[in-house]
């Protein structure tokens, strides 16, 4: 539409001039070179007008012939500047997805085609890093400090790559270099803020946090609790030292923080120390309700030095009434009421929190009252079993770790106020398999001692002729300190007329608890003609009196030496 009228306003000046001249005619006359021109002045102007207009032309034409291998090569240039940013694209989408060699193919491209752009050193960089070859990687990102636009970038892969080869000096200098030349970088800052708690330099990290929040890199609530906890640590790392520094900084992080536990029972304790109960008892009164821990419930009934268990167990009571729904306020008061031997009040105090599922602590404090009131050994093992099963109290868990103190870092990450107080997430397995179910794998044939052969004896089989009619069995004599094993039915053998001596292997006897004990032997008879159909030795039981290590008592007969068909030659 603007296009429009600013033709239409041109065409109007021009109209509006041919008109002016036409309404004041006149006559042009020329004279140049002997020659006289003459004509009327419209004429003349359009002349004029035609005369530029070819000029302008002719111009135009020269221009462009003589520009020709200029356009040729910003053409060339243009084209190659598409193919290398393509080749950029690609292989960017290339490790987005992982594929290295259609990477590398593509950074090759781009190198060709774009060499001193930013993005290739990138892509190249990348590229080496995708394909695991850390020394390309640090060339490239070393060649990108030369550049003014790509030296933070430059600085942060370097970064990266001294924390993945673990040199934290290297790595420490980088972020230093990258905040001193742009503070607002937030890798850096946060880099810069783990350094520093880390090397336990709580100072340093507390200006850190101020930096991060002043440049907005975290927002309020975050920053108050992480001065909290930085004020924490010091608290905790200064109080054998310099006492009053500890007592401002703790008392400075709880006014930050009311709920870290940790500044609050620290700062409880000190106070109780300097002899300002009353303040104690607020401050820790305060962090209770704010979050109930056993740190704040010990601190507050320990406040008074001196104080007696009846009266530890009024301030117990009063605590408990702060929160009387938590466990924490149970257990505390249960444990007060079992040190000033109120038991009935202890078991009262326990029951509803028992009939909702016993923890661990609730289960020891049981094994404790039954033990202090009843001295009863049987139902403190039992309550003792029963902790070993119940499920687990709250503690201190960060990334995985369990710990029974709080600390100010993680030691497995290094990540700050990474503890959080709660209950630990279960152990995974299978129940333990009960002991019927063990036993009932045992068959009545297992053996429960493994019996290795210790020496071999030959013997020769002896002839024994059928009896024509079995004997009376012969009543054993009673013996006053070991039962009698009756033998076994005897087999018969047949003779052989040539018959191989056989290998008899004497295992060790069982042992002899009753007096009375087995002796088992392994014999295998190989006659001559079914020598390669023979069977698998079968033992034979030999009973004896006692263990043959056992020499008995020694008003006891040796007993008499039975018949076994078998005669044994050394």
């Amino acid at each position: 539409m603007v296009r429009v009228l600013i033709y239409l306003a041109v065409f109007a000046c021009l109209a509006f001039g041919a008109v002016w001249l036409a309404d004041r005619p006149g006559e042009v006359s020329v004279l140049w070179q002997g020659y006289r021109i003459e004509t009327s002045v419209a004429i003349a102007a359009v002349g004029v007008v035609a005369l530029a207009f070819i000029v302008l032309l002719v111009w135009a034409v020269l221009r462009f012939v003589f520009g020709l291998p200029s356009a040729f090569s910003l053409s060339s240039r243009a084209r190659r500047r598409a193919r290398g940013f393509e080749a950029v694209s690609r292989g960017m989408v290339a490790i987005g997805a992982g594929d290295p060699v259609a990477a590398g193919r593509y950074t090759s491209e781009a190198r060709r085609f774009v060499p001193n752009e930013p993005l290739t050193l990138l892509l190249e960089a990348q590229t080496a890093q995708l394909s695991g070859d850390r020394g390309q990687a640090e060339a490239a990102f070393k060649a990108m400090l030369d550049k003014p636009e790509t030296r933070v970038l430059g600085l942060r892969g370097l970064f990266v790559e001294a924390k993945r080869r673990g040199d934290m000096a290297a790595a420490r200098a980088f972020a230093d270099d990258a905040v001193r030349r742009s503070p607002s970088l937030a890798w850096a800052n946060d880099a810069l803020l783990d350094f520093h708690t880390n090397a336990g330099d709580w100072q340093a990290a507390r200006t850190a946090v101020e930096r991060r929040a002043a440049l907005r890199l975290a927002d309020k609530a975050e920053a108050r609790r992480q001065r909290a906890v930085l004020l924490a640590a010091e608290a905790l790392q200064e109080r054998d030292r310099e006492p009053e520094k500890a007592l401002a900084a703790a008392l400075e992080a709880v006014k930050l923080a009311p709920s870290l536990t940790p500044a609050a029972a620290l700062a409880g304790r000190m106070l109780s120390e300097r002899g300002d109960v009353r303040k104690a008892s607020r401050l820790l009164e305060a962090a209770w309700r704010e979050a109930p821990h056993p740190d704040i419930a010990a601190a507050y009934l320990d406040a008074r030095p001196g104080d007696s268990a009846l009266d530890r167990l009024n301030r117990a009571t009063t605590l408990s009434k702060l929160r009387p729904a938590d466990p924490e306020s149970v257990l505390a008061l249960a444990g007060a009421a079992i040190q000033a031997r109120e038991f009935q009040k202890a078991r009262e105090t326990l029951k509803p929190l028992l009939a909702g599922g016993a923890s661990v602590r609730a289960c020891l404090l049981m094994a404790e009252l039954e033990e202090a009131e009843h001295g009863a050994a049987g139902r403190v093992r039992e309550w003792l079993a029963r902790a070993t099963r119940a499920p687990h109290d709250a503690a201190w868990v960060a990334d995985g770790l369990v710990s029974d103190h709080w600390m100010p870092v993680s030691p497995i990450t290094g990540r700050l106020d990474a503890f959080v107080w709660t209950v630990p997430p279960a152990t995974l397995g299978s129940p333990p398999q009960a002991l019927d179910d063990v036993l009932v794998d045992l068959d009545d044939s297992t053996k429960l001692i493994e019996i290795k052969p210790v020496s071999a004896t030959t013997i020769e089989p002896v002839a024994v002729a059928p009896p024509a009619a079995p004997a009376p069995k012969e009543e054993p004599k009673p013996e006053p300190a070991a039962a009698v094993v009756q033998p076994p039915p005897k087999e018969e053998l047949k003779p052989a007329a040539a018959a191989k001596p056989v290998d008899v292997v004497v295992e060790a006897a069982k042992p002899a608890e009753a007096r009375a004990a087995e002796v088992t032997s392994a014999q295998t008879v190989k006659p001559a003609a079914v020598a390669r159909e023979a069977a698998p030795p079968k033992p034979v039981i030999f009973p004896v009196s006692h263990a043959p290590d056992d020499p008995g008592p020694d008003d006891e007969p040796p007993p008499e030496p039975k018949k076994s068909g078998f005669r044994l030659f050394g």
